[in-house]
């Protein structure tokens, strides 16, 4: 089981059809939608500041998800997959996004729906995203806009096979 923690009285919460993998870590004021799921090594540490995760999401390997104290939560929408080794801190993540591996976002970044930040990006500061766009470099810019085929192709392929993925696992904790 992940590891959860509560901090200052306030338990993590998520809903049905959750996956959370054994060496995830989630803590404090954070709640999880419907379909999500944190995969190994993830961090979602909601000790300074709240974090709401949407329906079907998915947290890759060593992805963190964090807050600044008393000035930037986090909000992440629905359908959205964060990629392995990305850093989420305070800041906001609309539905049917993507974001890359190893990208960062920083506090006060607006990812507007239907969008990519693209693997190793860096959104600096209070950085707004607008709906349908490609954001590559570092720091990162525009480099292009979403068509029918990335939507269809990466963003809602790669969400709603993490879903699939996580089923393959069997629940061996009590096994030799």
């Amino acid at each position: 089981m992940a590891l959860i923690r509560s901090v200052k009285g306030i338990k993590p919460k998520w809903g049905k059809n959750c996956f959370l993998a054994d060496n995830s870590t989630i803590t404090g004021d954070v709640v999880i939608g419907d379909d999500c799921s944190i995969w190994f090594n993830a961090v979602v540490r909601g000790d300074v500041h709240y974090i709401r995760i949407g329906n079907n999401v998915n947290i890759q390997d060593n992805a963190v998800i964090h807050c600044t104290y008393q000035k930037a939560p986090v909000s992440i929408g629905n359908n959205v997959s964060i990629a392995h080794s990305a850093i989420i801190h305070g800041c906001t993540i609309h539905d049917n996004v993507l974001i890359g591996m190893g990208a960062i976002l920083m506090d006060g970044v607006v990812v507007e729906s239907n969008s990519v930040i693209a693997a190793g990006a860096v959104v600096s500061k209070d950085t707004v995203i607008k709906s349908g766009s490609v954001y590559a470099g570092v720091p990162a810019k525009m480099i292009k806009s979403v068509d029918t085929g990335l939507l269809e192709g990466e963003i809602n392929r790669i969400s709603n096979n993490y879903n699939m993925y996580a089923g393959w696992y069997d629940d061996d904790t009590n096994s030799p």
